[in-house]
């Protein structure tokens, strides 16, 4: 290689570099934003009894083989259950896939903590953050509602429901840590973005 090449492959990696710290760097700017844009709609457990919500949404996630909810569902249903004996809603929503049986799962947690079927509304076509807070709205009327997830999950469920036009608050259900949390939240931010994106789409 001559030295004129290798001058130009220096450039150009250079080049490469540089636009993949651009590329990096607006991501976490916006997932910033995003985070930032609805940090104060986070609350205890004890503010959200006083909210008086049309309902406690609870996000899905992974059901085991032998239909017990993964560690992080687990937590989320531990925790709405707590919200719903406190008053901060009649209503449990229970948003998953249910080709995965997630709001079956969901539901039979809940009745077996001791709340009534009554108050157990299931939403079984929640196949993403986006869709169950979407759903909630529309499909269910649900105008006020107390999100319940992982506290990194959080900010991304909370924003989406705000560019919905819905009061929301949430409550984060962390009561440990979890296998493969850092890809977890590297992923987030990215996802982050990419509802950022959808939410401006659907404003359109």
């Amino acid at each position: 290689m001559n030295k004129q090449a290798g001058k130009t492959l220096r450039r150009a990696l250079a080049l490469v570099v540089l636009l993949a710290l651009l590329a990096a760097a607006f991501c976490l700017g916006l997932s910033a934003y995003v985070c930032g844009s609805v940090r104060d709609r986070i609350v205890t457990p004890a503010e959200a009894a006083s909210l008086d919500c049309d309902c406690i949404l609870v996000l899905g996630a992974a059901v085991w083989a032998d239909d017990t909810p993964c560690p992080m569902l687990a937590d989320r249903l531990d925790q709405a259950i707590a919200l719903y004996g406190l008053g901060a809603s009649e209503v449990l929503l229970m948003s998953g896939d249910e080709a995965d049986r997630e709001t079956t799962v969901m539901g039979d947690y809940a009745r077996a903590a001791g709340v009534p079927e009554s108050a157990i509304l299931p939403d079984p076509e929640g196949y993403s953050t986006f869709e169950s807070i979407q759903r909630a709205g529309k499909v269910f009327g649900q105008r006020r509602i107390l999100i319940v997830t992982q506290g990194y999950h959080l900010y991304r469920a909370l924003y989406i429901a705000r560019q919905m036009g819905l009061e929301a608050w949430g409550v984060a259900a962390d009561p440990r840590r979890y296998a493969g949390q850092v890809f977890r939240e590297l992923r987030e931010v990215l996802a982050r973005d990419k509802d950022f994106f959808q939410c401006r789409g659907m404003a359109s």
